[in-house]
């Protein structure tokens, strides 16, 4: 069978999340060249895969970032069609025909996204979101978004999950890099991932960067998708944050600078900083809890 998509999977300490997404993609009809690009992981998680002959594994000897690891994969892909997925991702069954019917729907569709799920069903945030500008993000932190009812244009959240599923594939601002099938017409036309994001706000980057140059991105609600949410990087959430924060500021600055000159980024720049210290204070503190109950238990 030839292979119609290429399946790009970014690796790092995933356990066995890794052989679950590796499994329901080898459950789909659809001819997959699936590409691993494993950064450095340290928990024997990519072993498994000298049984998959059929697996591409580029290793690397240190993490070089989500963006970067995806630059390699695309380099390794021989498909039309581009699957990013995470390792903590396992497609349903029916899953990517319905992901690739809807990137066929219009010749300027260029990525689309599916219905990222919990394990219990429920819909995640992130899966159908529009663009989290900084205002957008003030609303969402402060929790101003409760007065949408009555200034839906000012107080307007930014995750669409709460909203209706629509019933047909529906365009959207923005999708995750979570699960995020591409065309590589509109990858050749748009430009590789920005590799100066280290982990986070690189997928939000591409499609502000695929919507400027005319291409749609679509969220596909039949494309049913189980996210073990973070499940790669519990053990590290203060690296994670930082880099996450960090990752918002070049965001900001890159297509937020003229909305947001001078002292306005300013502010924005250290309300992003304070935010962060408060989110590694809240896990800092629950380390130490957890150390102290240990001592005394």
């Amino acid at each position: 069978m030839a292979n119609v998509i290429s399946t790009v999977i970014v690796n790092y300490n995933a356990g066995t999340l890794l052989r679950g997404c590796i499994d329901s993609l080898m459950a789909s009809p659809i001819g997959i060249e699936t590409i691993v690009v494993d950064n450095a992981s340290a928990d024997g998680s990519i072993e498994f895969l000298c049984n998959f002959p059929q697996v591409k594994v580029v290793r690397n000897t240190a993490n070089a970032g989500f963006a970067a690891a995806c630059n390699q994969g695309i380099r390794c892909a021989n498909t039309e069609f581009l699957l990013f997925l995470n390792p903590d991702c396992s497609i349903a069954p029916g899953a990517l025909e319905h992901l690739l019917h809807g990137l066929q729907l219009q010749d300027r569709v260029g990525m689309v996204g599916g219905l990222l799920s919990n394990p219990d069903g429920t819909e995640q945030p992130g899966g159908r979101r529009a663009v989290p500008t900084p205002w957008r993000s003030f609303v969402r932190a402060f929790g101003l978004s409760r007065f949408a009812n009555r200034w839906p244009r000012l107080f307007f959240d930014f995750h669409l999950h709460k909203q209706p599923l629509p019933a047909e594939p529906i365009e959207v601002e923005a999708i995750s890099g979570a699960c995020m099938l591409v065309k590589r017409e509109a990858v050749e036309d748009v430009g590789l991932w920005d590799e100066g994001y280290f982990l986070h706000c690189e997928d939000l980057d591409w499609c502000m960067r695929f919507r400027q140059r005319g291409w749609k991105v679509m969220f596909v609600p039949s494309a049913r998708v189980t996210h073990a949410l973070g499940g790669c990087s519990r053990s590290r959430p203060i690296f994670v944050e930082w880099h996450k924060h960090k990752g918002m500021i070049r965001f900001y600055r890159k297509f937020f600078r003229h909305q947001y000159p001078g002292l306005l980024m300013g502010l924005v720049v250290v309300g992003v900083w304070l935010r962060f210290g408060l989110v590694a204070g809240y896990h800092l503190t629950r380390r130490l809890g957890r150390k102290l109950r240990l001592v005394r238990g």
